[in-house]
């Protein structure tokens, strides 16, 4: 099984907040693209910076690589499966990799079907926002078959600053939702901390500096801000509240943990309360 190289057409589903960026990244890092999205004006953006516009008969059935940055499970499968789904289009030991942030049982099930089509399938979704995949410098946690990720590995590489490989298809998932569960968790106990501080009188300024050198330090903390950003950049593409991390992945945590027969209160309580709390703060910043 060859690698993936610059010669072979790749494609690119999603163009939002973040699929963009890693779009655009590939091409500036001298990927032959072909990018898809709903919304025309974001498939423009990248047409302008190299992209191809996949044709209109054939979509997206000339490439050997194709990934997807759709918001949520119902999205991802309606594009893998159906008559004139990927499952369908692909050639054979074509790839596809799921980098948006789905429920493990849904990779699962896809990556099934996908090899039943002669497909390989790799969830990998990713961390660390737009900014850092432009940079390349996002992290990958991919789940799969290590010959499947080998095949990839060279495009990958040019995406993330590290990729691990968490286990067979669903341990991505599994360890992105891990992921978000720590970091909105974090999320909401600086939010309360800084609503603490502010009622004796103390700068948020001042708390995140003492912060930053004390037990209390976290990548949320020495990022703070960061949210306001995405939630900015949410409402300029008018991506619905229940699509967005702070909602839809807190969500999809309960429901895996559901699955997977574990007790999560916290992560219940902050699927129930985190969502207003970031939108709110995003308002008034």
């Amino acid at each position: 099984m060859e690698a993936v190289d610059r010669k072979d057409l790749i494609g690119f589903i999603g163009l939002g907040n973040l699929g963009q960026s890693m779009a655009l990244r590939l091409l500036a890092t001298g990927w032959s693209v072909a990018v898809a999205d709903q919304n025309s004006g974001r498939v423009d953006a990248c047409i302008q910076h190299g992209a191809i516009e996949p044709d209109p008969e054939r979509g997206l059935a000339d490439c050997s690589v194709v990934g997807i940055a759709v918001p949520d499970d119902e999205a991802v499968t309606s594009l893998c499966l159906g008559e004139g789904g990927l499952f369908n289009v692909l050639a054979k030991e074509s790839t596809i990799i799921i980098h948006s942030t789905v429920l493990p049982e849904t990779a699962k099930s896809l990556a099934s079907q996908a090899a039943s089509h002669g497909l390989a399938l790799l969830d990998a979704p990713v961390s660390g926002g737009a900014r850092a995949a432009m940079e390349g410098k996002l992290t990958l946690m991919v789940g799969g078959d290590p010959s499947d990720l080998d095949k990839v590995r060279p495009l990958l590489d040019d995406l993330a600053g590290v990729v691990l490989h968490a286990g067979p298809v669903g341990a991505g998932e599994a360890t992105k939702l891990a992921n978000q569960l720590m970091m909105f968790a974090a999320l909401a106990g600086v939010h309360e901390a800084l609503d603490l501080a502010a009622a004796y009188g103390v700068d948020e300024k001042l708390v995140l500096q003492a912060v930053g050198s004390s037990t209390g330090d976290s990548w949320v903390a020495r990022n703070w801000g960061f949210f306001d950003e995405v939630a900015a950049a949410y409402n300029q593409n008018e991506t619905p509240i229940k699509y967005r991390p702070w909602s839809k992945d807190l969500w999809d945590v309960v429901a895996a943990a559901r699955t997977g027969d574990v007790s999560l209160p916290f992560a219940g309580l902050l699927a129930q309360s985190l969502a207003d709390r970031v939108e709110n703060h995003s308002t008034q910043h």
